[in-house]
């Protein structure tokens, strides 16, 4: 059975409509007849699945041809909804190289460029996409592309640079637009029920293994759950989980969790030490006021607080602290991490009573592992990993 376009390939991520618009491009280019509907092999579906692309021509010349998709993320709260994709093709030489793992010759056949609008890697950078999307473009564009001849593929999202400074890419390195990233074909929506359900079903499952000895990571995002992984942090189970902190916490404590321990980037976690659990930005911020009441708590002066409250952004505000006092920076974050686990605990007592310790841990923009609470470095020790930044004694209020 194939699945078809229009209502079933909506709720995709952005490199699917992508790689559905490459593929038109690439018929383009071919000369053949333009489609709607483009059947795709995706890598975590057993059979082929229809997207949609608006349009495909070859452009004048007939040595490039374009491709346009708009994408739709299904329902829920996404900023890619309706985002325009231009895809542009042409044919190549053969690139030949070593591969250096395999220590044989390789023919890199496939050629992207980063097109106004998609993210790269620092600025001039590779363009950021993931190792699913780059698969999905070898699985759908290699049996066209003829013998002998490689490909270039430029990806050109108009309004992504805008839609970019929306998001939190700069802080992991990621400039001057969208990335190309996801491990997986559906849209996760985060802030959704029917996403909290399965996340909790998905925490139970776990919590239910012969082998579950009582404590579990939930990591914020794909990029906590990759430096999860680096960090050698799947010893114990990894849950990524959305913007439903505070109800997924409770879940953990009635699966029989022991220890908790929350990793997530420290603009997200920030606003549990604001009482804030559930994180997404569309219904909550609030950054720049948690930071600066962690301020007062600290003693900074008066005019600094100010300075903070005005700031145009998180990562701003933490410049500006870093240029005059980086000790006192230090400080201020670990009494946050400290208050994300108070703030956490006191969240889950609302509901009941269970023998459970949170710890939280937080890495910063290029995702190092800075600082982590009390109960977090605990943890964190135990499974023989130490924060960059060496813990310091605090008193809550």
């Amino acid at each position: 059975m194939i699945d078809h376009a229009d209502a079933d390939s909506r709720g995709l991520t952005l490199p699917v409509w992508v790689a559905a618009a490459a593929r038109a491009a690439t018929e383009a280019l071919l000369g053949r007849p333009f489609s709607a509907s483009q059947l795709l092999e995706l890598p975590d579906r057993d059979e082929p699945f229809a997207v949609s692309v608006t349009s495909a021509a070859v452009l004048a010349g007939g040595e490039q041809a374009l491709a346009i998709s708009h994408c739709d993320p299904g329902p829920g709260l996404d900023l890619t909804r309706g985002l325009e994709i231009w895809v542009f093709v042409q044919w190549q030489e053969l690139v030949v190289g070593v591969d250096d793992e395999l220590n044989v010759h390789s023919e890199a056949w496939l050629n992207l460029v980063a097109g106004k609008g998609v993210g790269t890697l620092g600025s001039g950078g590779e363009a950021c996409v993931s190792r699913f999307a780059r698969e999905l473009l070898s699985r759908n564009l290699y049996p066209l592309v003829p013998s002998g001849r490689g490909l270039q593929l430029e990806v050109v999202l108009p309004r992504g640079r805008d839609l970019a400074a929306r998001t939190s890419n700069a802080a992991f390195g990621v400039v001057d637009g969208l990335a190309l990233i996801g491990t997986q074909a559906d849209v996760q929506v985060s802030a959704s029920p029917d996403q909290l359900q399965q996340t909790i079903e998905q925490l139970r499952r776990q919590c239910a293994a012969s082998d579950f000895c009582g404590a579990m990571t939930l990591v914020i995002g794909e990029n906590g759950l990759d430096l999860a992984r680096q960090l050698g942090l799947a010893a114990q189970p990894l849950l990524k989980i959305g913007n439903w902190l505070g109800p997924v916490i409770v879940a953990a404590a009635e699966a029989g969790v022991e220890q908790l321990l929350l990793l997530g980037y420290h603009g997200k976690l920030v606003k549990l030490a604001g009482g804030i659990f559930h994180t997404h930005h569309h219904l909550a911020d609030g950054r720049l006021e948690v930071l600066a009441a962690m301020a007062v708590r600290e003693g900074l002066p008066l005019d600094l607080i100010r300075q903070l409250g005005q700031a145009d952004s998180m990562e701003a505000a933490l410049k500006m602290l870093e240029d005059q006092d980086p000790e006192l920076v230090r400080k201020l974050w670990y009494r946050l991490a400290a208050t994300v686990e108070h703030r956490s605990a006191a969240y889950l007592a609302r509901y009941g009573s269970w023998s459970i310790a949170i710890g939280a841990a937080l890495f910063d923009r290029q995702r190092r592992l800075r600082w982590a609470g009390p109960q977090g470095s605990q943890q964190l020790a135990v499974l023989g990993v130490t924060p960059e930044d060496s813990p310091i004694s605090l008193s809550l209020p």
